[in-house]
This record gives C-alpha cells, structure tokens and sequence, in this order.
C-alpha cells in the first residue's frame, strides 16, 4: 500500500501525473490521465481468479492518486470500477456488446447506481434493443465521461446493469444543482435519458450478486486514506518544528495510529479479497461484511485526521494553502459516501444474522 514502497501501479499512477496540468481541476486532462493509468492498475481478486497481491497493488495505486489529488482520485475510481465489472461479465460468461456503443480504448467510464427521491430509471426491451426511460440521480462527471454503467428498473423489483454512450442525443446530463465546495469540479447531478440505446451487462440483480459489488466499495475506502497521507505529513512537519509543544506531538502520534490502523485494515482486507478471488468456490469471508468493516475503520479514522490536523494546525492552512484546503473539502464530502450510523446499523445487521 502507498505510504510503504510502491508498487508498480502506483509509479504508474504518479509518473503520469507528472506531464498532466491541473490535474484534479482540468477535468479533461484529469480524465486523461485516468484512462492511461488504468491501463496499468490490476483487476482485483474476484475478477482475476489468482493469487498474488494484486488487490493491493490496485488499492495501493488509488491511494497513491489520493494522495496526489483526491478530485483526481475521484475520477480514477468510478473508471477502474466500471473496468472490474465488465472484467467480471466477461469472466462470468457475459457477452456485452460494447463495439455497439462505440467503446475503444480512450473510453472513459462512470458507473451510476443510485437511488433516490422521486426518479426512477426504467429499462425496456424493443424489436431494435434495449432502451432506458426516465432519470437517474447523483451521477458522478455525467457530462465529462464517454460511457457509464447504470443500473434500471426492469420491473416493479428487478434491476438490471447496461452499459450506456453518454454522448447520444438522447441522454441528456444535468449541469447541477450543484453547490459543493469539496469536490467542486466533480459534478454529481441526475441525468435524463429519452429511449436511449442500451446494452445489458448481466440479467437480472447480477450487478449486486457479483463478488466484486463488495470491492470496489472498499477500494473507495482506499481512497479516502491515501486522501489523508498529506495531512499526515503536514502533522508531522508541524511536530517536528523547533518549539513545537507536547500537543502537536500528541495529535500527530494518534494521526499517526489512525493511519496506520486503516492502512492494516486495508492491507488484511486486500488479502482476504485475493483469496476469495483464487477459490471462488470456497466459503472464505463474507466480502459484504469485510466490506462494511473496512469502510467503517477507514471512514473513521480519516474523519479524525481530517479533525485532528485542524486542531494541530490551526486556520492558516485552510485559509491560505489553496492545496491544502481543497484536500480537506474534498475529503470532508467524498466520505459522505459513508453514511456514518446508517452503514454501521447496516454491519450489525450482517454480524448479527
């Protein structure tokens, strides 16, 4: 994991950002870059059927673009996520038929399965193929991405993943509203589609059966450490200056347990995902309970570091280190991905039963 030697992904990940300007706020350069690192980043566990620490490498390069940028981190993921699950299709048996949507190698890819309020995402079978009705919320980057995977209601209980250009006339993004100050430029809007074509990425409730439903929401989690590094460092620059008192001490060594205790976290859980993936079969761990384990370790740790570092470092760095305090707003809405005492409620209902 980053924060130890790099692996080869991570490098990747970092050599390209060194030629990409304004990464993390150029949304099309950002997006670039996010499509060549991929190229370099390995599928996790049960999409690969293996063994080796590839699940790792694979956090460890989300955490490296964290630490580089979380905004730019923010956009690498839904694309490498997008990637695991057509990986899985494939390896499931699943034809898709993403020449049909104009897929290359320069696709970039959001995944869209939210739901929420009033709007609802229908999909319908016609003599020509499939085509959605209706909208979809909370679409991350709708109007940047070249395709999405998004999930639409077949029935009054049934969903279904497809595949989807996000550049036909008949999808129609929303600008906003929008008002975040964290995660400014990543616009999470709904996004209205008019007998759009579609194409089917598994039946049925495949989307949430799969193994890898419950790694990528880990590899998020990944993400939200590798945000916080930074802060890390900056604890610790501040504690070692001359004069610095026993608090700044002491708030950088529970940082520094914080850290380090997610980064554990992430690492067992890593493992655990690579040896489900190379005996698919087997019992192994449960992946939703390790999953909500993870998130719910990392998302409090980072909470507190990102709480910690201000009592440490006080107003300056948040209200003169454009850097720094973009990190901090950026952290502070990308871990509302955690719902806090809701996920938790959710970990004891799955430890409990």
């Amino acid at each position: 994991m980053a924060g130890g030697e790099p692996g080869f992904a991570a490098r990747a990940v970092t050599d390209a950002a060194r030629d990409v300007i304004g990464l993390g706020t150029h949304l099309g350069a950002t997006i670039d870059w996010a499509v060549r690192s991929a190229a370099h980043i390995p599928l996790p566990g049960p999409s690969r059927n293996a063994t080796d620490a590839a699940t790792a490498e694979r956090w460890s390069a989300l955490a490296t673009a964290a630490a580089l940028d979380v905004g730019a981190a923010r956009v690498l993921e839904p694309h490498l996520d997008a990637l695991a699950i057509l990986a899985e299709a494939r390896a499931d048996g699943i034809a898709v038929d993403l020449a049909a949507l104009g897929v290359d190698e320069d696709a970039s890819w959001g995944v869209y399965a939210a739901e929420g309020g009033a709007a609802r995402l229908t999909a319908r079978q016609t003599p020509s193929g499939w085509v959605l009705e209706g909208t979809k919320p909370w679409c991350s980057l709708a109007q940047d991405v070249s395709h999405a995977l998004v999930t639409a209601w077949t029935g009054e209980h049934d969903r279904r993943l497809f595949a989807v250009a996000m550049t036909d006339a008949a999808v129609s993004p929303h600008r906003g509203p929008w008002v975040a100050r964290g995660l400014s430029r990543i616009v999470s809007a709904p996004v209205d589609f008019t007998a759009a074509s579609a194409v089917p990425v598994g039946d049925d409730g495949w989307y949430l059966r799969r193994a890898d439903f419950a790694v990528g929401g880990m590899g998020v989690a990944a993400v939200w450490w590798g945000g916080a590094l930074p802060l890390l460092a900056a604890l610790r620059a501040g504690a070692a200056r001359e004069g610095a008192d026993q608090i700044a001490q002491m708030l950088l060594g529970e940082a520094d347990a914080l850290s380090w205790s997610a980064r554990a976290t992430l690492l067992d859980a890593a493992g655990r995902v690579d040896a489900a993936g190379a005996d698919p079969g087997g019992t192994g761990d449960d992946l939703r309970i390790l999953a909500e384990r993870v998130r719910a370790v990392t998302a409090t740790a980072v909470e507190r570091i990102v709480t910690r570092s201000g009592h440490a470092l006080g107003p300056g760095p948040l209200t003169v280190d454009e850097e720094h305090a973009r990190r901090v707003s950026d952290l502070k809405i990308y871990l509302r991905q955690h719902h806090a005492e809701r996920d938790l409620a959710r970990l004891g209902r799955l430890v409990a039963s």
